[in-house]
C-alpha cells in the first residue's frame, strides 16, 4: 500500500480525486480502489514543548533561569488533532511506501517529515520515502505530479532549514520575551513584552521611520534649468549637473542648498552660446515583468488596491484552494520549470475564456516566445503564482478575489508579448564651462506593455518611468545652440514617508538596503529578507495585535508601546543586521550550503549575551506606558502556529510560520 500523508484535508481530498475509484472514505483517510490511501495532516500535528516539560521550575518566569536552551529537543502531539496522529500511526505501519504531500516548502516539508519521525519510520522505509510536490489542485495536474514522484532524501536540506528555524524561534521568543517582560515589570510596565527574531527588527524599522519623519527639518535646494534652442528654433531644456567644486555648498544627496551659487549659474548661462559635448542615442528594451512571489504580488495589490498583506494572502488561498484558479500561492520564486511551457497554450486558453478583458483592444498573446521566466536553475520546490488550465467565472469571485486573479493572470500574460522597445538620447550640452544633460525615450514597440495601459496599475516603475522625458530635436555632436534666459527651480526636502504595506513588505523583502554592519551586507543577496513568503503578512499582522503598531490612514505607524520596547532594546536585537544575516543562514542551509549547528550555535551564544544585557539595564523607556494589547494568557507553543490562532499573544516568537487550517 501507498500511504499519501498530505499536508491538509484539502490537498488530501485532490489527490484521492485521481486515484482508482471506488473510494472508501474513513475517519481521517481515503482508501482507493488499488488500495493506495491518502491521509493528512490537519496544519501541525505536533508542538513545540513548553519550557516547563524540561524543567518544571521553568513554569515561573524567572531571570535566573535565562537563558532556557533545551539539550535534547522535545515534540509532543497537539491536544486536539491527537486522533489524526492515532490513525496516522496506523496507516503508517500498514504502507510499504510512504509519500511526503506537504506543500511545495520548508514548512511543508517539515511538517509531514517531523510526523514521519515521530511515528518512528526508520532503514529501508524512510530512506525510500517519495516526495509529491503540488502546486496546482486540478486534477490534470495533480496527475502530472504523481508522475513526477520524487526521493524525500533529496529535501532533507529543506526540512533541516525549517527545523533551524522553528528552533531559533523558540529560543528567542521564549527567552527575550521572558528577559524583557520580567524587566518591564521593575519599572511598571504589566503587559507582555513579546520579543521575537524576525518581528522585533520589523517594529525597529518603523520606529526609527517614526523618528525620522518626527525629527525632519525642511531645507530648501536648487536646481538650474536651461531652455536651449536650435538655430531652427527647435527648443528643449537641460538640467544643470553641479561639479566637484560646488561640493561644499550640497548635501549628501547632491542637492544644491545655496541659492547664490544657483542664481550665480542662472546669470552665467542666460542669452549665451552652447555646444553640444556627447551625444548617446541607442535602442533599448525592457524584458517582459516576472511573474509573480506572494511577496511581489503582495507589493502591488497593496499599490493598487490598498490590499494588507494578510487580505492578499487568504485571498491567494482561496483562489487556490476553493476555486483552484491560480497555483500554490506562498511561493517566493518568480520563474517557472521550462517543462510548464508545453502547457503554456492551455493556460493562457483558459484565461482568455475566462477574463478577456485583459486583452481587449490588445493583439492575442503569442504563446511561442519565451521570456526569461522559464528558468530551471531558479526553481526548486516551487515556482512563481501563476494562472492555471481551469477557465475562471468571475461572476462567482469576491470583488478582491476577481482583483487578485485579474493581476496574477495578466501578469502571466506578459510572458506571450514581446518586449518593450524603445530608443534612447542622452545629452551633455556645454554652458559657460557648466555642464547640463537631458534624456529622451521614444516608443518603438509596446510589447507587454500593451497590457498595462495605465500607470498606478501596480505595474513596477523602472527609472525611465518615473523621469519626465521630453521631445528632442535632432542633434549632433559639436553643434552649436542658444541659452536663452536660465531658470532657477526652489525646492524642498521632503520627509521620508511612513511605511505602508507596501513599502513595509518591499522592506521586509530587500532587507539588505536597511543592514547597517557593511560586512554583513556584503555577504546578503538582493534577495534576501526578514520572514519567508508565506510568513511576513502574519508578522505584520501579529505586532498589530500586540498593540506595537498601529494604523494611521494607509500609514503604519509605531504605538507608545512600541516605541518604548525598542528604546528599551540593545541595537543587535531592534535592527535587521544579524536575522537578516540568520535568514542567510537558514536559506544556506536549504541549499545545502551550510550546516545546522554553523547555524545554532553562533545563535545561542548571541542570545547569551542579549540576556546578560537585559539584566544589566532596566527598560526606563517604559516607565509609565500602558499596555494596550489584549490581556496575557499563556497558550501551549505549536510550533510557529500558536501566535496566530490565540491573537498573538503567545509569548515566543511563534510567528514565523504559517497559520495551518483545515480547509
Amino acid at each position: 500500500m501507498i500511504l499519501y500523508i498530505a499536508e491538509k484535508p484539502s490537498l488530501g481530498r485532490a489527490i484521492a480525486e485521481v486515484l482508482p475509484k471506488p473510494h472508501k472514505k474513513g475517519d481521517g483517510f481515503i482508501t482507493a480502489a488499488n488500495g493506495d490511501c491518502v491521509s493528512w495532516c490537519i496544519g501541525h500535528l505536533l508542538e513545540q514543548a513548553e519550557p516547563d516539560s524540561y524543567d518544571p521550575a521553568f513554569k515561573s518566569w524567572k531571570f535566573e533561569h535565562l537563558p532556557i536552551i533545551p539539550q535534547q529537543w522535545k515534540m509532543k502531539p497537539k491536544a486536539k488533532t491527537r486522533g489524526q496522529i492515532t490513525v496516522l500511526r496506523g496507516l503508517v505501519k500498514q504502507a510499504s511506501v510512504l509519500v511526503n504531500a506537504g506543500d511545495p516548502d520548508r514548512e511543508g516539508q517539515l511538517l509531514v517529515d517531523e510526523v514521519i519521525a515521530h511515528l518512528g519510520v526508520k532503514g529501508d522505509k524512510l530512506n525510500q520515502t517519495k516526495r509529491l510536490l503540488i502546486s496546482d489542485l486540478n486534477p490534470q495536474a495533480v496527475k502530472r505530479a504523481l508522475g513526477q514522484l520524487r526521493s524525500n532524501r533529496e529535501f532533507i536540506p529543506l526540512s533541516t532549514s525549517a527545523l533551524a528555524r522553528a528552533r531559533a524561534d523558540w529560543l528567542y521568543g521564549i527567552n527575550m520575551t521572558r528577559a524583557y517582560t520580567i524587566q518591564g515589570r521593575k519599572v511598571g510596565y504589566q503587559g507582555v513584552l513579546s520579543v521575537g527574531r524576525v518581528q522585533t527588527p520589523l517594529l525597529g524599522l518603523v520606529v526609527r521611520r517614526d523618528e525620522e519623519i518626527a525629527n525632519f527639518v525642511s531645507k530648501p535646494f536648487y536646481e538650474v534649468l536651461a531652455n536651449l534652442t536650435t538655430d531652427r528654433g527647435e527648443a528643449f531644456q537641460a538640467k544643470w549637473q553641479p561639479s566637484e567644486a560646488c561640493q561644499p555648498y550640497m548635501d549628501e544627496d547632491g542637492r544644491v542648498l545655496s541659492k547664490k551659487l544657483a542664481e550665480n549659474v542662472v546669470n552665467r548661462i542666460s542669452q549665451q552660446q552652447a555646444v553640444v559635448m556627447d551625444l548617446q542615442s541607442k535602442d533599448k528594451q525592457q524584458n517582459q515583468p516576472l511573474p509573480y512571489s506572494l511577496s511581489a504580488l503582495q507589493i502591488d495589490a497593496a499599490k493598487r488596491f490598498g490590499m494588507s498583506a494578510k487580505t492578499v494572502l487568504d485571498t491567494c488561498q482561496s483562489l487556490y484552494e476553493k476555486h483552484k484558479l491560480i497555483t500554490y500561492p506562498r511561493s517566493d520564486s518568480r520563474y517557472l520549470p521550462k517543462e510548464q511551457f508545453s502547457l503554456a497554450s492551455k493556460v493562457v486558453d483558459a484565461v482568455l475564456k475566462g477574463a478577456s478583458e485583459l486583452v481587449q483592444g490588445v493583439d492575442a498573446p503569442n504563446c511561442s516566445i519565451k521570456s526569461k521566466a522559464w528558468d530551471d536553475k531558479k526553481v526548486d520546490a516551487h515556482h512563481a503564482i501563476v494562472p492555471t488550465e481551469k477557465v475562471a467565472n468571475l461572476s462567482s469571485l469576491t470583488q478582491g478575489e476577481k482583483q487578485i486573479y485579474l493581476q496574477v493572470a495578466r501578469q502571466y500574460l506578459a510572458q506571450f508579448y514581446g518586449p518593450y522597445q524603445y530608443h534612447e538620447t542622452q545629452v551633455v550640452v556645454d554652458i559657460a564651462n557648466g555642464r547640463f544633460t537631458t534624456k529622451a525615450k521614444q516608443d518603438k514597440a509596446l510589447g507587454w506593455k500593451k497590457l498595462f495601459p495605465q500607470r498606478g496599475n501596480g505595474q513596477s516603475k523602472t527609472d525611465d518611468d518615473t523621469e519626465s522625458l521630453q521631445q528632442l530635436p535632432p542633434l549632433i555632436t559639436g553643434q552649436l545652440l542658444q541659452s536663452g534666459q536660465g531658470e532657477l527651480v526652489e525646492k524642498n526636502t521632503q520627509a521620508p514617508k511612513a511605511f505602508s504595506d507596501a513599502t513595509l513588505l518591499a522592506a521586509m523583502t530587500g532587507i539588505s538596503r536597511y543592514v547597517t554592519d557593511l560586512e554583513i551586507r556584503k555577504i546578503l543577496k538582493e534577495t534576501d529578507g526578514l520572514g519567508t513568503e508565506a510568513t511576513r503578512a502574519g508578522i505584520i499582522e501579529l505586532l498589530f495585535k500586540r498593540g506595537f503598531l498601529q494604523r494611521q490612514g494607509k500609514s503604519i505607524v509605531a504605538t507608545e508601546v512600541g516605541k518604548g520596547l525598542i528604546n528599551s532594546l540593545p541595537l543587535s536585537a531592534s535592527t535587521p543586521d544579524m536575522t537578516a544575516l540568520w535568514e542567510s543562514h537558514l536559506n544556506a542551509i536549504s541549499r545545502k550550503e551550510s550546516k545546522y549547528q554553523s547555524f545554532m550555535t553562533p545563535l545561542v551564544t548571541s542570545l547569551t549575551q542579549l540576556i546578560e544585557q537585559a539584566g544589566a539595564q532596566l527598560p526606563t523607556s517604559l516607565q509609565g506606558v500602558k499596555s494596550t494589547a489584549a490581556p496575557f494568557k499563556k497558550r501551549r507553543y505549536s510550533g510557529k502556529n500558536s501566535a496566530a490562532k490565540s491573537g498573538g499573544q503567545s509569548y515566543t516568537n511563534a510567528t514565523k510560520g504559517r497559520r495551518k487550517r483545515p480547509a
